[in-house]
């Protein structure tokens, strides 16, 4: 069975807007994460759709997205780092209740 490409590139453009969605309503630093998730994995779908569709032959689309997603891996590991020391030192990962810097 045939998929166009286009339903891939819909699927895509709905996973980035409901993690942009998930970045700009969260108040939770933790959700904002989930979101930005989101968001890469929107990108790793564009990126194997249009490589499959257009040089399958080629595996730079699957190398683009082995790299996508050790980025996203080490983010997700930096951020979740960087909330446990927040919510260790100010009891809250709010982002609205961080300040610049303040201790």
């Amino acid at each position: 069975m045939f998929v166009p490409l286009s339903w891939y590139l819909i699927l895509s453009a709905a996973l980035f807007g409901i993690g942009l969605f998930g970045v700009l309503a969260r108040r939770n630093a933790i959700g904002i994460l989930i979101g930005v998730e989101l968001m890469l994995n929107a990108v790793n779908i564009n990126l194997l759709a249009f490589w499959r569709f257009v040089r399958p032959d080629d595996p730079s689309g699957q190398v683009f997205a082995i790299i996508v997603l050790t980025v996203a891996a080490a983010e997700a590991a930096v951020g979740l780092a960087l909330m446990i020391a927040i919510y260790r030192s100010r009891q809250s990962i709010n982002v609205e209740e961080l300040d610049a810097l303040k201790g």
